[in-house]
């Protein structure tokens, strides 16, 4: 029997557990150079950089993947920033120039929620409006290789 496709309408969640502190987790989601080590890295050849980042509600983000042919763009807007425990901004992709066919999906919204542990910390990670069932796996499969890295950097194996 095979699983039903994901419903677009439910939201993706993802919940680990970090073995730093919550403050070290916030850190690494706030500060350009942390965030440069792990967001996106989920794939070896991708290289990050954060053109824009401005941690504060209706501040901006955005984000550049060099490409062979080009550049992915990633950007959106804090709507929440509540140190260390919570984290609302708006995600999107574009990519320059457009790729026929590709589609990246339009903005969704991510929460960030860090739970104080004692030396470690529990996120619950959630990521909504994904325009397609697809788009939500995807993102799932992304989520989860950046957190493998996350996790790795958090606990000293990356520098």
């Amino acid at each position: 029997m095979t699983n039903p496709p994901a419903d677009p309408a439910v939201p993706l969640q993802i919940r680990p557990v970090f073995q730093a502190p919550r403050e070290r987790v916030w850190a690494a989601w706030t500060q350009r150079e942390q965030l440069e080590e792990w967001m996106c890295q989920d794939v070896p050849a991708h290289n990050p950089k954060y053109v824009e980042l401005d941690v504060r509600p209706g501040g901006r983000y955005v984000m550049e993947i060099p490409l062979p042919d080009g550049k992915y763009v990633g950007q959106g807007t804090f709507r929440e920033v509540q140190p260390p425990e919570r984290l609302v901004f708006t995600w999107s992709w574009k990519r320059i120039p457009e790729k026929p066919g590709e589609h990246l999906g339009g903005e969704s919204l991510v929460t960030v929620e860090l739970f104080d542990r004692g030396a470690s910390t529990e996120m619950l990670f959630t990521h909504t409006h994904l325009e397609t069932a697809e788009i939500r796996e995807s993102s799932r499969t992304g989520w989860m290789g950046c957190f493998e890295v996350l996790a790795g950097m958090l606990e000293g194996s990356r520098t």
